[in-house]
């Protein structure tokens, strides 16, 4: 077993330091939310399809996360550091694939572009987990993960904000379908930003280097290893995970179910909501379109009507990214607030409260008809997000050996994809049999499932911080 060691203190600014990373990793996670679903949808993909064609996010994230876990748990460099190596070479490749996403010709394109973007997203977002964990010590914990949720929120924000920003400035060609030009942009900044947080923040960051008696108990592990070793030592810290771990895992079921609801169907509710467009017209638009565009006869009647349509559905691309982007806005203002409420009230009373806040938010906005109203209920959503982020981690960390540290910062995501894996392969057939194709049905089920995550930690046991 690994030594226990004294971690000293970090400051304000090296904490800071330490998670400028997060903010180019959550760029891109930022344009998956918002963009990749409009993206399908420019692409000529039905509503129903939008869940299997997000695949790529849980099963990604279920095999790559506990496995780079593993593996850096017993790295070692001393030019490099144990978990710096990972989450640079997970944000150069994310940078490339953003680069490459807004040029994708076909729906199938873009799906093999996202399962090589998540890829990238979990072999840099694994290791940064324990990264936190590794260099505070356990009184700053709470502090460091919160700091986490407001690079969550900036990165998020500025992905977002790009996107409402770009298309009504820099405008799109509504009528020619496909990828309107703006996206392109929002995935170039989003490529820059990836490598240059990440580099910064392993730059300015030094690891804690092994002791040598951990280097020894290193080489012995690595000499004994073989390829099924990382994989014997996920399914043994499954079969040993703390208790409290596996009630986290019941509030992540119905909280990234939730989640992954919201982030499909918030466009699609948008455009029949606020702007009266029904899949049944955006799939005549788009055909129309694209008949122009193969020269193809079209009445100017049906062109103009076409456009028109198109128009509004990229309006509706850009106020999602608005209201996400306000959603983290909200998340980088109350992140670090947050954390003297759980030192009053206990982590898990305030990450309840933020929950059930989340849930009655999402649960107004099919009410609402006005885009400047609708943007009240993301004050809810960004003090969730931002609980969300860091309450769990900073709840559970204790609990967790700080020799298999990486390990179970991978199972804690297997908690996370493994709902959103279930939400892909079962909820088109729920909203086409059972909500009837109707989005704001998905959203309103979305704010009803928060709730019930709120409910679910009511059983966890009660941690100190």
């Amino acid at each position: 077993m690994m030594t226990k060691r004294i971690i000293p203190r970090l400051s304000f600014w090296q904490i800071w330091n330490m998670n400028v990373g997060f903010f180019g990793i959550q760029y891109s996670f930022g344009l998956q939310q918002t963009a990749v679903n409009p993206i399908y949808s420019f692409l000529g993909a039905h509503a129903e399809q939008l869940p299997i064609l997000n695949l790529a996010g849980p099963i990604t994230g279920l095999l790559i996360q506990p496995l780079i876990g593993a593996i850096s748990d017993k790295t070692w460099s001393n030019r490099w550091g144990r978990r710096k190596p990972f989450f640079l070479l997970g944000a150069v490749l994310c940078s490339l694939a953003l680069f490459a996403f807004p040029f994708s010709s076909g729906i199938w394109m873009a799906a093999g572009l996202l399962w090589i973007l998540d890829a990238a997203n979990n072999t840099a977002m694994e290791p940064y987990r324990a990264f936190i964990a590794d260099k505070l010590p356990q009184e700053q914990q709470t502090f460091g993960f919160q700091m986490q949720s407001l690079f969550v929120g900036a990165g998020i924000t500025l992905a977002n904000l790009s996107l409402f920003i770009f298309q009504k400035y820099l405008g799109g060609n509504a009528a020619n379908g496909g990828i309107p030009v703006w996206v392109y942009y929002s995935f170039f900044l989003g490529s820059f930003c990836s490598v240059a947080s990440v580099a910064w923040s392993v730059y300015k960051t030094p690891e804690i280097p092994p002791d040598e008696k951990e280097l020894e108990e290193l080489r012995r592990a690595r000499e004994q290893s073989h390829f099924f070793t990382s994989f014997m030592e996920i399914a043994a810290a499954i079969r040993e995970m703390p208790r409290l771990l596996w009630q986290l895992a019941l509030v992540y079921l119905f909280q990234w179910y939730a989640l992954f609801c919201y982030w499909q169907f918030i466009t699609p509710m948008l455009k029949w909501s606020l702007y009266g467009i029904s899949e049944a017209q955006e799939v005549k638009a788009n055909r129309i379109a694209e008949m122009a565009r193969r020269g193809m006869s079209v009445a100017a009647s049906d062109f103009s009507w076409a456009k028109g349509i198109l128009h509004q559905v990229e309006v509706a691309v850009g106020q999602t990214g608005l209201m996400n982007g306000s959603y983290n806005i909200v998340t980088i203002l109350s992140a670090l607030l947050l954390v003297p409420f759980a030192r009053k009230f206990s982590a898990k009373n305030t990450y309840i409260f933020c929950l059930f806040l989340t849930g009655l938010g999402i649960l107004t906005l099919p009410l609402i008809k006005n885009e400047y109203l609708i943007l009240l209920p993301m004050v809810a959503l960004g003090i969730g997000w931002a609980a969300m982020m860091g309450l769990p981690y900073s709840m559970v960390s204790s609990a967790i050996p700080s020799q298999k540290r990486g390990i179970y910062m991978g199972v804690i995501n297997m908690m996370i994809v493994i709902p959103m894996l279930i939400q892909t392969v079962t909820f088109g057939t729920l909203y086409t049999s059972v909500l009837n194709s109707n989005p704001s049905a998905a959203i309103s089920l979305s704010g009803i499932l928060f709730i019930i995550a709120g409910l679910c930690v009511f059983r966890m046991k009660k941690a100190s911080m």
